[in-house]
């Protein structure tokens, strides 16, 4: 891996900063491979999880790479451009003027996760390439097929100069840590950012990490119960829940609970006759997490929380071979329950009820902060309420999940949820070092404050202060 990363820490010293067209080349590349592999894409990913839609994968995992490309693409020349910088007045009056330049770091690594691999591996990849800098991939050891296919189709459309995927377990990612990038990107979980990060430290890598979180969706008086329930059930369906965006937890104001339960039955049975043998409802990623989701019900029982179900065709989900459960809505768990401690990340959705916006607030900001909020309703205080009172990475306001479909917006977390960003500009920006250049004019202001200090001269600095 240390070769691979000299290779091109090398290659990017010698060819140096790269032209918009070639940029533009490497990021159509990046297109042209999820397009001519997009069937066998499909095919690994639905082989790794078990069971996942093809119809899925190609809008998660090819279609948002070809958006995004087709975007950036437009705009490189134009974020590649020098911006003018406003001087100080003295500055401006002996000739200086400022610019900022947009610099290559170098060579980006990114380790990204099982649960969208192609997307959240090749997303932060268009960024880099288009700020001019080279790639190296560590995918997830979980999704072993698709990880060795990402591997073949790079080395097919790169020099491992340009980009190259190491492939590996838990050790292989210790490593990829490890290394002296110009710039690390991590998609996961906060326990195992925390180690990615003190790796980074050691060679003072600046780190993007987007981890998720508990994603909270409140629901104003003033929503319609039916629209939310689309949206959000809607929303759970994607990759069954295995999404960092997804609603993790809903507060219904008090009395709409039994309206909520009944239209989110309505979506999911339009959804799915049948779930255990349904392509259509994706498996838990595997076994163990399969016994995690698992855990969680069995926490619920315990507590003699009521727990809704969804299981049309009342199949028995004990098999974990299959590593399918059906989707579960428990209503009013326990705060110190395993479910309201964790992220979910599976087929399951908690219903809170609450009568004060006050205490949803309280409740929210008492928790570590989320990489989403999502809220339905009309009432213009309750939005900016919520937005000017409550901290997560993005915001979504009457639907889940969108903020992150807008190449203009920026994916990012804060706090708990993550550091940095990505998507469109704020890409290039992440991965660019925005250098500052002065230009002097006729005379140099160190004339004037250098020693000696005469009467004069004191006068001056006394008056710029």
């Amino acid at each position: 891996m240390r070769t691979l990363l000299d290779i091109q820490r090398q290659a990017f010293l010698v060819d140096g900063f790269p032209s918009a067209k070639i940029r533009i080349d490497r990021i159509d590349r990046v297109k042209d491979i999820h397009v001519r592999y997009k069937q066998q894409i499909v095919e690994a990913l639905e082989a790794d999880f078990g069971a996942r839609p093809p119809g899925q994968t190609l809008a998660t995992d090819v279609a948002t790479i070809v958006m995004e490309v087709n975007e950036t693409r437009r705009k490189i020349r134009q974020w590649m451009k020098p911006e003018r910088r406003k001087t100080p007045l003295m500055m401006r009056m002996i000739g200086g003027r400022a610019e900022l330049q947009f610099q290559p770091l170098g060579v980006v690594g990114n380790i990204s996760p099982w649960n969208f691999p192609f997307q959240l591996a090749f997303a932060p990849a268009i960024g880099a390439f288009a700020a001019g800098n080279r790639v190296m991939l560590k995918p997830s050891e979980l999704t072993p097929l698709t990880s060795a296919l990402m591997e073949e189709i790079v080395a097919s459309a790169f020099d491992p100069a340009e980009m190259v995927v190491v492939n590996g377990g838990v050790d292989v990612a210790q490593e990829f840590s490890q290394l002296p990038f110009d710039h690390l990107v991590f998609t996961g979980g906060p326990e195992v950012a925390k180690h990615v990060m003190r790796a980074a430290a050691d060679n003072l890598v600046p780190v993007t990490l987007e981890l998720g979180g508990k994603c909270p969706v409140v629901v104003g008086k003033s929503a319609d119960i039916k629209t939310v329930a689309d949206r959000v059930m809607g929303t759970k369906t994607v990759n069954s829940g295995q999404l960092c965006l997804t609603p993790d937890y809903i507060f219904l104001p008090e009395g709409k609970v039994e309206t909520f339960i009944e239209e989110a039955h309505s979506v999911l049975s339009r959804c799915y006759e049948s779930l255990l043998d349904n392509p259509d409802y994706t498996s838990v990623i595997n076994e163990r997490h399969w016994q995690r989701l698992k855990g969680y019900i069995d926490d619920l029982e315990a507590r003699k929380v009521r727990i809704e179900v969804f299981n049309p065709a009342s199949e028995s989900f004990d098999d974990p071979g299959k590593h399918k459960l059906p989707f579960v809505m428990p209503v009013e768990p326990d705060e110190d329950s395993l479910i309201m401690q964790d992220e979910i990340f599976g087929p399951m959705l908690s219903i809170k009820t609450y009568q004060s916006l006050d205490k949803v607030i309280e409740f929210i900001n008492n928790k570590p902060r989320p990489l989403a909020l999502y809220y339905f309703g009309k009432d213009k205080r309750e939005i900016e309420a919520l937005c000017q009172r409550t901290t997560s990475g993005g915001v979504t306001i009457n639907d889940c999940v969108q903020h992150a479909a807008c190449s203009d917006l920026p994916l990012a977390g804060v706090g708990n949820s993550g550091m940095g960003a990505y998507h469109g500009h704020h890409g290039f920006l992440q991965f660019s070092h925005s250098k500052a250049v002065y230009r002097q004019g006729l005379f140099s202001m160190s004339s004037l404050i250098r020693p000696p200090y005469g009467e004069r001269k004191m006068k001056m600095i006394d008056y710029m202060t």
